[in-house]
C-alpha cells in the first residue's frame, strides 16, 4: 500500500478569469505541494474548474491582488507557502528548486526572477516598470534584486508575522519591504517566464503597470 505523499507547501494562486490557464497550471504542480486558487471575482468558471482539477478554491470577494494572496496565505495550511500567478506564464514545476533554499534553512524568502521564454513573454513597458521598482527597492532597503518574483516562497508563520497590510498590486513588494526591515535573508533565483494566456490584469497595457507603479510605490511610501 503506498503512502500519502508529505506535504511539503501550500501554493497560493491569485485567480481572476483564468479558466483557459488553470488545467496547464493546476497540473504542473509537484507533487507534495498542495494547490489553493484564491478566485477574485471570476466570471468564466474558474472557481469550478480548479475544484474539479483537485485545487482547494477560496472565495475572496475583496478585489485586489494583495487581497487574493492575503486571503490564500490565511488559508493554507502547510509550513511553506509559495506563490505564482495563474495566467501560464510561470511553471509551478520549478517550485521545489525555488522552495529548496528556505526549506533547507539558508534564506527566509526565495523569489524567482523571471527569464523570458517566447516573443512576447515580457512586454517592455511592464519590464520598465519592474527596473524602475527594483532599483527604488534596493534604494529603500539596500537588498539588491532584479525583479520583483512573482514565484516567491517562504515560511506561512514569518510571513503572517509581518502583518501585511496592502491590498492591491502593492502586496509583493510590501513582503519584501517588510522582510527586508525584518532582517530576513531574501534569495533570489531564476524561471523561465512564458508568454501568458489570455490579458493581463495588471501589466498587459501601460496604463496597468503604471497603475501597479504607483501602488508600490505608496508602499515604499
Amino acid at each position: 500500500m503506498n503512502s500519502m505523499p508529505t506535504l511539503q507547501g501550500n501554493l497560493v494562486l491569485p485567480c481572476l478569469d483564468e479558466a483557459g490557464a488553470l488545467p496547464w497550471v493546476l497540473g504542473r504542480v509537484p507533487e507534495g505541494w498542495h494547490p489553493i486558487v484564491v478566485d477574485n471575482g471570476s466570471t468564466d468558471g474558474s472557481a469550478a474548474l480548479a475544484r474539479e482539477l483537485g485545487a482547494t478554491v477560496v472565495l475572496e470577494p475583496r478585489r485586489g491582488f494583495g487581497a487574493a494572496c492575503h486571503a490564500g496565505l490565511e488559508a493554507a495550511d502547510a509550513e511553506l507557502v509559495a506563490f505564482c500567478d495563474c495566467d501560464g506564464s510561470l511553471d509551478p514545476a520549478g517550485l521545489p528548486e525555488v522552495a529548496a533554499p528556505v526549506a533547507a534553512g539558508r534564506a527566509d524568502l526565495v523569489l524567482a526572477r523571471r527569464r523570458p521564454v517566447g516573443r512576447g513573454a515580457w512586454p517592455l513597458h511592464a519590464r520598465a516598470g519592474n527596473y524602475a521598482l527594483s532599483h527604488m527597492v534596493r534604494r529603500r532597503t539596500g537588498v539588491r534584486l532584479h525583479d520583483l518574483g512573482p514565484l516567491r516562497v517562504a515560511r506561512r508563520a514569518a510571513l503572517l508575522s509581518l502583518g501585511l497590510t496592502d491590498r492591491r498590486s502593492g502586496y509583493p513588494l510590501e513582503m519584501v519591504v517588510r522582510a527586508a526591515d525584518a532582517g530576513w535573508r531574501i534569495h533570489e533565483t531564476s524561471v523561465g517566464y512564458h508568454p501568458r494566456t489570455g490579458r493581463s490584469k495588471v501589466t498587459g497595457t501601460w496604463r496597468g503597470t503604471a497603475q501597479a507603479v504607483r501602488d508600490m510605490r505608496g508602499v515604499l511610501r
